[in-house]
């Protein structure tokens, strides 16, 4: 793969990851569809679009790879984030779910016996330092519960990232884990019809974005990120996706009108450079 090919896939990807937490706060900010159909329209939708990728493909029961535990994290991540970005800003969401994947693979990196140098210990401290920044009480202060919950998908995601290594067809676990997860976002779905009233609402607008959040933004975005994944180091492929959270908090300025306030500029570079710090001297 040539390198002007390697940077095209690699910026298409980076941009389907930015697209899909401004599809998600558009659709739950601008149009009259419930959480729960939007989970259960992406996860479905993402599903089998995978699934017929595959088949076309000729790959061999892509349904059957994956685990019920990465499909479980796979259905937290989906559950919270949708939610999390129903109460909070694009950009402030991305940053607390990268910065809780990051703190999260960190952890269990270290409960699995790899030790932090004083560098990466620094960096980790002002990773945590800024999510304290930005949760912290005041008048820019984001929505409480919206921060908890893209910190909770972003714990499910780094457990769900952390369930896919040593994988030989991430592409293929990837569907396994979509298809398994459907039942899960059936059933919530189930759920909620049955335990309030007048909230299932399928909007034809929501319909679509989830549509694209399900199929273009996951189901194409991953197959890309996975393509253009084995010519990246790991180093490399870790530092990328730094740049999501910046380029979301800045899409979501220039086309949801979201106001970029200190708190955030703040809080994001003391994440960003902490992160950068774990990062860059994890893998020498």
């Amino acid at each position: 793969m040539t390198r002007l090919r390697i940077i095209l896939i690699t910026l298409l990807s980076l941009l389907a990851f930015a697209a899909n937490s401004l599809i998600t706060r558009f659709a739950l900010e601008e149009t009259a569809i419930d959480e729960a159909s939007f989970i259960m329209l992406r996860v479905i939708s993402g599903a089998l679009f995978l699934w017929l990728y595959f088949l076309f493909k000729k790959k061999k029961k892509p349904h059957k790879a994956g685990t019920w535990l990465a499909a479980f994290a796979l259905f937290v991540y989906a559950v919270s984030f949708t939610y999390g970005y129903g109460l909070i800003a694009a950009g402030t969401g991305a940053l607390l779910l990268f910065g809780s994947v990051q703190i999260t693979m960190t952890i269990v990196g270290y409960h699995e016996g790899e030790r932090l140098n004083i560098r990466q210990s620094v960096g980790f401290a002002l990773a945590l330092i800024g999510l304290v920044i930005l949760m912290l009480p005041g008048i820019s202060a984001p929505s409480l519960i919206g921060a908890m919950l893209m910190c909770i998908s972003g714990v499910a995601w780094g457990i769900y990232t952390l369930q896919g290594r040593g994988s030989t067809h991430p592409g293929a676990t990837t569907t396994g884990n979509f298809i398994k997860a459907t039942p899960m976002a059936i059933l919530l779905w189930i759920i909620v019809i049955f335990s309030t009233t007048n909230i299932i609402n399928l909007d034809s607008m929501g319909i679509i974005y989830a549509l694209l959040s399900g199929i273009v933004t996951s189901g194409i975005g991953y197959i890309i990120w996975y393509s253009v994944l084995p010519e990246l180091k790991a180093t490399q492929a870790a530092i990328i996706q730094l740049s999501v959270p910046i380029l979301v908090t800045l899409a979501g300025t220039i086309l949801l009108n979201e106001p970029i306030t200190l708190r955030v500029v703040l809080a994001s570079s003391v994440i960003l450079f902490g992160t950068l710090l774990v990062l860059t001297f994890k893998h020498k």
